[in-house]
């Protein structure tokens, strides 16, 4: 079992370029292909939302500015990707799938379509063992990350969250929270190639945690059903804050990778009231697998 396509949506913000070294850092591990995608936006998309009250002359001006600037910022994009590109110069840029089969080693390639940036990468991360995707940006609301949350919705695949600064390492010790949710289970199953290839795992519990459910004990005998020897520590909340405490004892095992599932309230509820999963997006500094 392993990884053998990533997928990668940039947008050109500071963190693109740590979710490719990311990307990367996982290519490496199983020789597998990393897709770069930058969704320009379809000045088409533009038209409807000009309201009335405009003329054609105004909307096809406003059309047209729209083009100028997505091709503007998809060159950024491009250029980023071709910078980080010329440092990893034993990885190979695949020109189409049939060139990636054919090479040895990771991969690497580039792709700009235009389309609504979180339809396009919610449906083609379906296609796709995961989706490797930038931090949050720290002035920008969890909440507005739109392709984040439609992978995380829509892809029905592994969404890695990368931290803000490329980790030194990933995968070798592995923190997986278990709340007995359908999306932990789901985070779990995403996790047995990480697992296997660890040198030491962490099931982390908590009473607060805890939904309907199988318990840890639970756990531990499904990952010995795949030959996995793991341990289990209760995490209490930090100031009332299961998240935080989360965070903490990931920290505590010294964890470059935390699995876990998300939003198992509501995203509504969450984005209200805050969670789990909301405080881990905004304050994870190491790499987070998470499942919905």
């Amino acid at each position: 079992m392993a990884y053998r396509r990533l997928l990668v949506p940039l947008t050109g913000t500071a963190a693109g370029e740590a979710a490719l070294a990311t990307a990367l850092m996982v290519a490496r591990m199983w020789d597998a292909h990393v897709h770069c995608l930058h969704v320009r936006v379809d000045a088409r998309d533009v038209a409807p939302l000009a309201g009335e009250g405009l003329s054609g002359a105004m909307i096809e001006e406003m059309m047209a500015a729209t083009e100028r600037e997505s091709g503007q910022r998809a060159d950024r994009v491009r250029g980023l990707f071709e910078r980080f590109a010329a440092t990893v110069g034993d990885v190979a840029i695949a020109t189409s799938a049939e060139t990636a089969l054919k090479t040895d080693g990771p991969t690497l390639s580039f792709e700009s379509i235009a389309g609504r940036e979180e339809d396009i990468v919610a449906q083609q991360s379906r296609l796709y063992d995961m989706a490797v995707v930038p931090h949050p940006e720290a002035d920008e609301d969890v909440s507005s990350s739109d392709a984040l949350h439609a992978v995380l919705f829509d892809s029905g695949r592994p969404v890695l969250i990368a931290p803000r600064q490329a980790p030194a390492t990933i995968g070798t010790r592995v923190c997986h929270a278990w709340n007995g949710s359908a999306e932990s289970a789901a985070a779990l199953a995403a996790a047995l190639p990480w697992m296997h290839q660890a040198e030491a795992r962490r099931i982390l519990y908590a009473d607060e945690y805890q939904r309907r459910g199988p318990s840890y004990e639970g756990v531990l005998a499904y990952l010995r059903w795949h030959g996995i020897e793991a341990e289990a520590t209760l995490f209490k909340p930090m100031t009332k804050d299961v998240g935080a405490g989360l965070l903490g004892a990931a920290r505590d095992f010294q964890a470059d990778l935390l699995t876990m599932g998300a939003y198992s309230h509501s995203r509504l509820r969450q984005l209200i009231l805050g969670g789990v999963t909301r405080h881990v997006l905004e304050n994870a500094d190491i790499p987070v697998l998470m499942c919905r």
